[in-house]
């Protein structure tokens, strides 16, 4: 099931008190960046996040799902509606993220 461009909306509102965050289309889903690192996406209709240890940190109850067969848990934002969380969220999982891989020549 793909997600629907209204949750991303959704999403992005609660974020948008976050300067750089930016998303990008993917078969039907949509990956998250956050000055230019993949920090989560939308999956069905799922907000998840990777699961860095301040994202465990500052989600300890969250269930870890799937977003898509063959890929790696990741933790599910259930508290959607926490902008001043999400934004918390957001910085202080940033320094854990990987860099962006370099483009080929």
């Amino acid at each position: 099931m793909a997600s629907h461009k209204e949750y991303l909306d959704y999403i992005l509102e609660q974020l948008s008190s976050t300067e750089g965050v930016t998303f990008r289309p993917m078969m039907g889903e949509y990956i998250l960046y956050y000055k230019g690192r993949i920090f989560g996406g939308i999956y069905d209709d799922r907000f998840l996040v990777k699961p860095v240890t301040a994202a465990k940190r500052l989600l300890p109850d969250a269930p870890l799902e799937t977003p898509y067969e063959g890929a790696k848990d990741m933790l599910l934002v259930e508290e959607t509606d926490n902008r001043e969380l999400l934004a918390e969220l957001l910085e202080a999982s940033y320094p854990e993220l990987p860099e962006p891989k370099k483009k080929r020549k």
